[in-house]
């Protein structure tokens, strides 16, 4: 397309040639102008609605508020539910640190009035120079996710260290260390001796607790019973693996009240006192045996002086 421009201050006319290039350049001029415009009059009649009183506008002003409201509304319920579900995570967690403390305070052999995990712990402060800080959902959210991972990973320290101590405390349990018989007092020790029968110096493989027949016979330590039945040296006899290298013999009994197999907790009944076998009088013979060998159960009792 030609344009020629003709005027009466110009020498000669002049002419201008419109290709394809400068009407797409012309177009999209046309096309952001309309859009500034239309910008320009979208922001006007939202800025001024409220004062040029005119319904409709109003109308369309309340409109776009109330959608946005129901958009920030249902954002903040969506963040609201995620962090009730975190809440209730470390309320369970708090639950289960609170329940593996107490077993570990008991285990630790603490008062339960000495550690009170139902109670906050006290805090307090004077009141700080720098001025207070509000805090974003940002930075509670990332607070809330740093506390949660600190409490899992103190829950699994906790749950090792209550494993650690309850194999400590079992394994405390099954060596001998409490005393076969009440009220006896041991008449003959671990060691060397010289023989009630020949005379002669023998080693003597237990400790002799002397006391009344009848008198009840308990196990020194939780185990199995693996031996129950007539010696013809140690009359009724009965022996406990306690399954850690451990084995005791309970000899000269007048009656044994379990049987082989038995599964026997510490301090169980399991016979009477009596002067069975190769005995000169009542009393009950305790041998401890360390894998298959004998060793002074005084370093496991504490003897009646």
């Amino acid at each position: 397309m030609n344009i020629i421009l003709v005027s009466g201050k110009l020498a000669k006319a002049k002419t201008f040639n419109l290709g394809l290039p400068q009407f797409a350049l012309l177009g999209f001029a046309a096309m952001v102008t309309v859009m500034v415009l239309a910008a320009a009059l979208n922001y006007l009649i939202v800025r001024f609605a409220a004062e040029l009183n005119i319904p409709y506008l109003q109308t369309i002003l309340l409109s776009a508020q109330h959608e946005q409201n129901e958009k920030t509304q249902s954002y903040l319920r969506e963040n609201l539910n995620a962090m009730a579900v975190r809440l209730g995570q470390m309320q369970a967690q708090l639950v289960r640190l609170e329940t593996v403390g107490e077993r570990l305070a008991k285990l630790a052999g603490f008062k339960p009035q000495d550690l009170v995990f139902s109670e906050l712990p006290a805090r307090g402060g004077a009141v700080s120079s720098l001025p207070p800080q509000d805090l974003s959902l940002g930075d509670f959210t990332r607070q809330l996710d740093t506390l949660m991972r600190q409490l899992d990973d103190r829950g699994d320290k906790l749950g090792i260290l209550e494993s650690l101590f309850t194999f400590d405390s079992a394994k405390k349990k099954l060596i001998p260390t409490m005393l076969p018989v009440e009220g006896g007092w041991y008449s003959s020790n671990y060691g060397w001796r010289i023989d009630p029968f020949t005379g002669q110096r023998a080693f003597h493989e237990g400790i002799d607790f002397m006391s009344e027949a009848g008198t009840m016979i308990r196990a020194a330590a939780g185990g199995v019973v693996i031996f129950s039945n007539l010696h013809p040296q140690y009359g009724n006899m009965l022996e406990i693996d306690h399954g850690n290298g451990y084995i005791t013999r309970y000899a000269h009994a007048s009656k044994r009240m379990v049987r082989v197999g038995d599964v026997v907790l510490r301090g169980a009944k399991i016979g009477e006192v009596g002067s069975t076998g190769r005995a000169t009088g009542t009393h009950l013979h305790f041998e401890v045996r360390e894998r298959g060998t004998t060793v002074n159960p005084a370093q496991f009792l504490r003897l009646p002086r």
